[in-house]
């Protein structure tokens, strides 16, 4: 580290004496933006939904490894992160039925759908520094996007094509950090008039806080944009191969004695470390795009994509293998008037999935015999239609409907006995209805009601205890919400406020075996109803004083979710807590900028307590992460650089970042990494 601080002082002194354009971390961000959400195309201001926007800056502000900082910086969504790469996500909702990974939100990549047919999606598999904006919708999407109670994710990388000349940019990062953290990435992007492209590559590592908790991914992408007279074709295309340890949970008095150990042996089973407990996760990635500009008022979107993974699973009592093979087909015709006052979509959306799983024995880490070997197979489809207008010139109306259904087709080759099971959902019509009113050229109030529905996953329908569950049904519920958003004092302040009510029917539950293989079931009913402030403000502009600008925002939820008509067995826990969920949680932050050169970027997130059990007979305790981070950007010739230095956990708290809710042996704790440090540099040459 010595020599990296060396480096960083030449390179103060150097950029001090240049005058070129540099790498800059802070900007305005209360510029108009135009969001995708719903195909729509329309200002942030103008969209009648609760749609968080994570921008480039946003991206930035953090350690460039990890998407929790920037995700939790937005109101009503909450990602955790088990251990290094096993995320977990949870947006207006709550995490019953997502012990890891992410369920119950739809997720795309570039309007490429990355959530398979059974609603599972790797996002650990995405690297943070290719995307250049995230959207995420809160709350039942219905409509064009069909299946989802939860949520909905857009990640989007940057397909610019330039006007007349060619450009090349070669873009790179070195970061280097605690717990022997090291990520490189380097990326070759080309742009010209007709064509764009980006190749790029990232490694990281990392030994982990915790034992058992290291982890290695590696990950290449390649995507282009190709302009053909009236068609233009997007291809993107990626290889991860990810691998990282799962420590597992442990107890209240093992965080607190030593948080650093992994899930410990008993006199029936062994430990973390003696099993060698880990995901191993090796996924391709390919799809197409085509938007064909049929005429000026007319235009056909679609898209193919075909992926396959192969995942293994050391575990405390098996080790799986699974093979998965996805694809997906869609297609959406769109019509919108020349003064884009009127706009029609419709469209179908159409997911495949194949898994073969086969489950061994564990011996220290090694396959063993053989216990299980399934085929699942499982289709998803939607057909949806939506009606956007523009009414007396205030008044945005906006309708849709989406028709859904999923399958699933189940054997037990290891035992030829075994029935096949087939199973299908019913087929459910999703419909969403919004109104939003310009009070002014500034500020928008809104309304919605939208119908929810989601099935159950693969990892839920056939879950670690290795039994088949095919009575599942799909969780459901109608979500009504009410917001004010926009801007005030010339746009230097921007703000937004919703309110929510959303009443889960047969809420999908996770429990836990003796062993801690887990299984779901439906459990009854939720009441999830809240409300959410944003606020991002511009105290300060100067370009001559020492303070040249300084920046405040702020976001918080309240979450106050209990379950309604809702039990296990002949015990009621109607009434209670919602599982997982803290009540209230606020995200503070200010981002300086000192002498037109170096930016500070400073957090707290504070965390109320998590009621751990159906029961509510364990809490987790509340927490405040404090974060830190300082850019100092540099240029020389056509090179441009920005070295950052930041502090993460820098109140050194004791806190558990993913708990196992209704764990076996009270083992509820993730325990996340207490104060640590990274640091690195992000240059770039354009030539």
């Amino acid at each position: 580290m010595k020599y990296f601080f060396l480096f960083f002082l030449i390179f103060s002194f150097v950029g001090n004496a240049q005058q070129k354009k540099e790498l800059s971390n802070l900007q305005d961000s209360l510029t108009p933006v135009i969001v995708q959400a719903f195909s729509q195309q329309v200002k942030w201001k103008e969209a009648a939904a609760a749609i968080g926007i994570i921008n480039s800056v946003d991206l930035g502000m953090y350690a460039p490894n990890s998407l929790v900082p920037s995700f939790n910086k937005l109101s009503g969504v909450r990602m955790e992160e088990r251990s290094p790469g096993s995320y977990r996500l949870s947006i207006r909702g709550s995490l019953l039925r997502s012990p890891f990974g992410v369920r119950n939100t739809k997720v795309y990549w570039n309007e490429l759908p990355l959530s398979d047919a059974t609603g599972n999606t790797y996002l650990n598999l995405v690297d943070l520094s290719q995307m250049s904006a995230i959207e995420i919708i809160k709350g039942p999407a219905s409509s064009v996007y069909g299946a989802g109670t939860g949520g909905v994710v857009l990640l989007q990388s940057g397909r610019t094509l330039s006007a007349d000349t060619i450009n090349r940019t070669i873009q790179g990062d070195i970061e280097f950090g605690s717990f022997n953290l090291f990520k490189e990435q380097l990326s070759l992007k080309k742009q010209s008039k007709h064509f764009s492209s980006c190749l790029s590559e990232s490694y990281l590592q990392s030994d982990g806080y915790r034992q058992q908790s290291a982890l290695k991914k590696l990950n290449v992408l390649y995507q282009a944009s190709l302009e053909l007279k009236e068609h233009q074709i997007d291809f993107l295309g990626w290889y991860t191969n990810l691998y990282y340890q799962t420590p597992g949970g442990i107890t209240l008095a093992q965080m607190q004695s030593n948080p650093t150990l992994a899930r410990q042996p008993t006199t029936s089973l062994p430990g973390a470390v003696q099993q060698q407990t880990a995901i191993y996760n090796k996924t391709a990635f390919a799809g197409l795009k085509d938007q064909w500009k049929i005429s000026k008022n007319k235009q056909l979107v679609s898209f193919v994509s075909l992926n396959n993974t192969r995942f293994e699973n050391p575990f405390i009592t098996n080790y799986e293998y699974r093979k998965e093979t996805n694809a997906s087909v869609g297609s959406k015709f769109i019509v919108q008037s020349t003064s884009n006052n009127f706009q029609w979509v419709s469209g179908f959306e159409w997911l495949y999935n194949h898994s073969a799983i086969t489950d061994f024995g564990n011996k220290k880490g090694i396959p063993d015999t053989l216990q299980l070997d399934d085929r699942v197979t499982a289709n998803q489809w939607s057909v949806y239609t939506q009606i956007q207008q523009l009414l007396f010139g205030q008044l945005h109306l906006n309708a849709g409907l989406s028709i859904n259904q999923q399958q699933f087709h189940y054997q037990r080759i290891s035992d030829p006995l075994a029935i096949i099971q087939t199973k299908s959902t019913q087929i459910v019509p999703a419909p969403r209805f919004s109104l939003l009113y310009d009070i002014n050229s500034s500020i928008a109030v809104y309304g919605l009601l939208a119908y929810g529905f989601s099935p159950p996953s693969l990892s839920e329908v056939r879950p670690s205890d290795g039994n088949y569950y095919g009575e599942l049904a799909p969780e459901k519920g109608w979500n009504w919400e009410m917001g004010l958003k926009g801007f005030l004092w010339k746009n230097k302040l921007q703000f937004d406020f919703a309110y929510y009510h959303f009443q889960l029917k047969d809420a999908i539950v996770r429990r836990n075996n003796a062993a801690g293989a887990e299984y779901f079931i439906n459990a009854g009913s939720a009441m999830q109803q809240g409300v959410e402030a944003t606020l991002h403000a511009t105290l300060l502009k100067s370009k001559t004083a020492f303070l040249n600008k300084a920046i405040i925002w702020s976001s918080y939820s309240f979450q106050p979710y209990h379950f309604i008509n809702y039990s296990q067995g002949s015990i009621s826990y109607s009434g209670n807590e919602m599982t997982g969920v803290p009540k209230n949680i606020s995200v503070t932050g200010i981002d300086l900028e000192i002498l037109q050169k170096i930016t500070l970027h400073s957090s707290i997130n504070i965390v109320s307590v998590i009621p751990l059990t159906d029961a509510n007979d364990a809490y987790a305790d509340a927490y405040q992460l404090l974060q830190f981070k300082m850019d100092y950007p540099i240029s020389i010739n056509k090179w441009a650089a920005l070295f950052y230095l930041g502090v993460d956990n820098a109140l050194n708290q004791n806190y558990s970042l993913g708990n196992d809710i209704n764990a076996a042996g009270k083992r509820y704790y993730n325990p996340a990494a207490q104060r640590n440090i990274f640091a690195g540099i992000h240059f770039q040459l354009n030539k």
